[in-house]
């Protein structure tokens, strides 16, 4: 039935199991806002690809397994912010005797940067800045833009390898690591 986009049994499914995916979800995060949007978003995706989704075992082990996706891949984004605070915080210690110095040189890498993405071609910076600047991974992309995963994996590709050409004088520099590898 939901498959056929009843509103009705998408209601059903959203009754039954929404309470029980936010305490599930809740309990691993400790948060009520992030159970509150993993939840909701599991179930706008589930809604959006109702023509699509293939239920292996059941709708709750479907549900359930997209959970804890979205809960393992909130954690990694949450230790990839902190790692890049913590590197942040460390780079920023090391060079607060030269603060002005640093804070044009990062004027300088981001201006850089900046300038060869527009070198891009069109999709490939829009892929690109999704990637980066959006932290959306290459199965996000390649659903928003209605393209292929290998499509989106290329297009980085391209991006990076072109990144790396062109501002060949910054790639020593640590936050210039941290940014695209």
């Amino acid at each position: 039935m939901l498959e056929k986009g009843r509103d009705d049994a998408f209601s059903e499914i959203y009754e039954r199991y929404w309470e029980r995916l936010f305490i599930y979800v809740y309990s691993r995060t400790s948060s009520s806002d992030v159970a509150f949007e993993i939840t909701q978003d599991i179930f706008v995706s589930l809604w959006q690809r109702r023509g699509e989704v293939v239920f292996h075992t059941s709708l709750s082990g479907y549900l359930y397994t997209s959970v804890r996706y979205r809960i393992i891949r909130h954690i990694n984004s949450c230790k990839l912010r902190e790692n890049y605070f913590r590197d942040f915080l460390a780079f920023n210690q090391l060079s607060s005797d030269n603060s002005n110095e640093e804070e044009i040189n990062l004027n300088q890498l981001n201006e850089a940067i900046e300038k060869s993405v527009r070198e891009l071609p069109k999709k490939c910076q829009e892929i690109f800045r999704m990637s980066r600047y959006q932290n959306l991974s290459i199965k996000e992309i390649s659903v928003k833009l209605n393209i292929s995963h290998k499509t989106v994996e290329n297009q980085l590709t391209i991006a990076l390898k072109h990144l790396r050409k062109s501002l060949g004088e910054f790639m020593l520099t640590p936050l210039f690591f941290h940014l695209f590898f």
